[in-house]
């Protein structure tokens, strides 16, 4: 059995051995005597008699097993859960990637340290300087990057040559630019997808990987976020998103979508994206974020955030097969993962994250009960500090 443990949670029985579920403001028990590395001082009787019909009721009957629960519990809670401070890139630059795009790079932290990759989300979204905060900048190498057509990368919110298939290669050429051998992948939502194609088709790249609100881009998700599903949560965010399409168009809100970002009229394509980037705005948090809120309003993220989305969207994400990630999971199931996966979250509804889950048993699972979507909401911004923690103390352990 494998168990997980996150700073002061619990574990429910009836769930699958690699799911963790954290329980905010639960205080471990004290640990019981016959543990190694833990003593019972001043610990009742009958204080170490509930530790151990905790455990046991966990299925952990023998003193080996008791014992590696404790000391998984005492690991996770050792682990920092705090965003590292902001810090400013050594060094930025642009890697012409085609003949049409070039894309923003840029790195922070320690110049010799394990490298690892952030994929944003969107797609469409582009990086953030707080984007650099998951990480400990003593220990990793950060490398941001803008995908075709987002945030700083040129041209635009363009969408010819821009598939899923063009930003793996983007990835590998930007990985060979900074002549890095191998390198840790850190997603969410979008940048989960993009994070599993990209490990899927080089898994000998990938040292590790921190998923956030899986989004495995398939028919049943696209259509519960935008055509009616999330509605029956959010109907005061879904009325501006659906009026903006006459009544004879909603069949397909995708599609008509589509039509108006793609229309030659600029300001048609200003107001359908601000509609389609405020729908995706208002959902992102468990409680509402007005900040966030108002980059619908911000017409040059917006162009790029809802044209880019809408182009991948209708496309299927450019998969062959709508199981497509779910049905190569066999050649990343070596790789240290962990999943973070907001137990609200209506942009990616749990289920995307389940159903990886139980298609990837190995990768550990953290459900966090008082979130959302967003990466930035405080539980799951703990559980992702958390996570590249795990993987720095791993591989501190194999360099010994």
């Amino acid at each position: 059995m494998k168990l997980r443990f996150s700073p002061n949670p619990t574990i429910i029985p009836s769930l699958p051995s690699t799911v963790s579920v954290i329980i905010p403001n639960f205080t471990p028990l004290p640990n019981p005597s016959f543990s190694k590395n833990f003593t019972t001082s001043g610990l009742s009787c009958a204080g170490r008699k509930n530790l151990v019909l905790r455990a046991q009721n966990l299925g952990y009957n023998g003193e080996q097993q008791l014992i590696d629960l404790m000391d998984s519990e005492k690991e996770a809670v050792e682990l920092n859960r705090n965003l590292y401070p902001n810090i400013e890139p050594y060094s930025i630059g642009f890697l012409k990637v085609s003949d049409i795009h070039t894309i923003y790079w840029e790195q922070s932290g320690n110049p010799n340290g394990h490298p690892v990759v952030f994929l944003h989300g969107g797609p469409g979204g582009g990086t953030a300087p707080s984007n650099r905060t998951f990480f400990d900048p003593d220990f990793y190498r950060i490398i941001l990057f803008d995908q075709r057509g987002a945030g700083k990368s040129t041209p635009h919110a363009c969408l010819e040559e821009n598939k899923t298939w063009d930003l793996v290669d983007d990835i590998e050429k930007l990985r060979e630019h900074l002549e890095i051998p191998e390198w840790q992948v850190f997603g969410g939502s979008w940048g989960s997808t993009l994070a599993l194609a990209y490990s899927q088709s080089h898994p000998d790249k990938v040292t590790g990987m921190v998923l956030r609100g899986i989004f495995l881009l398939r028919k049943k998700e696209i259509d519960w976020f935008y055509e009616g599903g999330a509605a029956a949560i959010y109907p005061d965010a879904w009325e501006p998103f659906r009026d903006l399409i006459p009544e004879n168009e909603r069949e397909s809100f995708i599609h008509a979508y589509h039509k108006r970002l793609n229309s030659n009229d600029m300001e048609t394509q200003y107001a359908a994206a601000r509609a389609w980037t405020k729908w995706e705005m208002m959902t992102a948090h468990l409680l509402p974020n007005e900040e966030i809120i108002k980059k619908g309003d911000d017409d040059n993220f917006s162009l790029a955030f809802a044209r880019i989305e809408n182009h991948y969207f209708v496309n299927q994400g450019f998969f062959p097969t709508d199981s497509f990630l779910l049905d190569n999971v066999d050649k990343i199931r070596h790789i240290n993962t962990t999943i973070v996966q907001g137990r609200y979250d209506v942009c990616c509804p749990m289920m995307s994250a389940w159903d990886l889950h139980k298609a990837w048993p190995e990768a550990d699972l953290k459900v966090v009960p008082n979130a959302g979507h967003s990466a930035n909401e405080p539980g799951i911004a703990e559980e992702l500090v958390a996570a590249n923690e795990m993987l720095k103390k791993s591989i501190k352990k194999n360099l010994l």
